[in-house]
């Protein structure tokens, strides 16, 4: 599977902050000193409908980090998974009346239009879960050859129990655990499990769903979270720095997944890291497909909003807050957007020496993008007031806006 277009990252004068940032597992900030290369794992979509403001929050956070890094002059190996067959893709695709293999790849394409369009830095990596199947059959058999999995009527499940650090990513009690297990797609009620929480690693072969060889574990398909563990293990082996996603992934993914790599390696933990982007929600409730409650990226691009815009609006929210998506909002940053590509194109104007080391420690401090976007606000209005005479500033103050911030003056 292919991913998108890379846009060009423009090259500042000296070198970023290593970036401090809020780790989920260890509820505090940690610094990520990476080698010279970063590598990164961002769980993707299900591709069964269009790129909502939600998912445009979570990419546009963890693109902020990949810039981060390149500012600090790292390469950066970065993976992302297509949950390309799912319950819900095949839910919507038996109510549509269309065939699930030509939904996900519509879907998919519209995916990687929008995140070329947002200036979302792509992946080297982009793998569907159809195509890791051959490599997710070897490490579901190695877990039940060696006793964290067994089967329950011809499906295999993982036994959390197989690993000691199950539940030091979410740290979530048992019964919150099953209340989310139950609402994200577990099966904790089924009868014949070692434990409620134990996910699901192979499912055989349903009628009327798709189904692929499995070897000794017949046919069937992937459980979700060994879906990103064979993808992650095999692109960046274990103890890679990032593993991101939206919170919503905490449990039982992100959980489920660290326990799933951690029992066959044997080595802890699975990421250096676990950040979590912030829930965007719509007339009081989180923004979901499940809900309908929709703001799409193509919908607003298709209605003319330039995409720097849409990027400005998720930037004026930090990350890992919940926000709700309002049209005051865009209208803010409509308005920002203007204000800044007008300073910008003056042919001189005051030193933007000061405002690039401004970004740079803003973003290297947990991804504030609010006081970033403040530190160019000021500049372009002390740049409407007052000008100035270096005729290098408008082009750096370009320069650091693309480059950082992913935004095009």
């Amino acid at each position: 599977m292919h991913a998108w277009p890379a846009s060009e990252v423009p090259a500042l004068p000296g070198k970023g902050r290593d970036l401090r940032i809020h780790d989920t597992a260890t509820g505090g900030r940690v610094t990520l000193a990476p080698g010279p290369v970063a590598r990164i794992y961002v769980c993707g979509i299900t591709p069964y409908d269009a790129t909502h403001m939600g998912h445009a929050a979570t990419y546009n956070a963890f693109d902020l980090v990949q810039r981060v890094w390149l500012d600090t002059k790292r390469q950066v190996h970065y993976v992302q998974n297509v949950t390309d067959v799912d319950d819900p893709l095949l839910e919507r695709a038996l109510r549509d009346g269309v065939d699930w293999v030509g939904l996900a790849e519509r879907e998919t394409a519209l995916f990687r239009e929008d995140m070329t369009a947002l200036r979302m830095l792509p992946p080297q990596h982009y793998v569907g879960a159809v195509e890791a199947i051959p490599g997710i059959v070897p490490l579901v058999e190695r877990l039940r050859d060696s006793g964290a999995a067994y089967e329950l009527d011809g499906d295999v499940y993982f036994s959390v129990e197989a690993d000691p650090h199950f539940g030091q990513v979410s740290h979530y009690d048992t019964e919150l655990m099953r209340h989310l297990s139950a609402e994200r797609g577990g099966d904790p009620d089924r009868p014949g499990k070692k434990n409620p929480l134990d996910p699901m690693l192979w499912m055989a072969a349903r009628e009327g769903e798709p189904s692929w060889d499995g070897g000794s574990l017949g046919r069937g398909r992937p459980g979700w979270h060994i879906e990103c563990v064979a993808i992650a293990l095999d692109h960046l082996g274990m103890g890679f720095d990032v593993q991101g996603g939206g919170s919503d992934l905490i449990f039982p993914h992100h959980e489920m997944g660290a326990s799933h790599a951690q029992a066959l390696t044997g080595e802890f933990p699975m990421a250096k890291a676990y950040v979590h982007a912030g829930m965007v929600a719509l007339d009081g409730e989180k923004m979901s497909k499940s809900k309908g409650n929709l703001v799409f990226v193509s919908k607003l691009r298709r209605d003319g909003v330039d995409p720097a815009a849409i990027r400005l609006a998720l930037l004026s929210h930090r990350y890992r807050d919940d926000w709700e998506w309002t049209d005051q909002i865009l209208e803010t940053a409509v308005e920002r957007l203007d204000r800044w590509r007008a300073a910008v194109s003056r042919p001189d104007g005051p030193s933007a020496d000061a405002l690039v080391e401004e970004l740079r420690e803003a973003l290297s401090d947990d991804l504030d993008t609010p006081t970033a976007l403040a530190a160019v606000d000021r500049w372009a209005a002390l740049q409407t007031a007052e000008g100035g005479s270096d005729d290098s500033a408008p082009g750096l103050v370009s320069r650091a806006v693309d480059a950082l911030l992913g935004v095009a003056l």
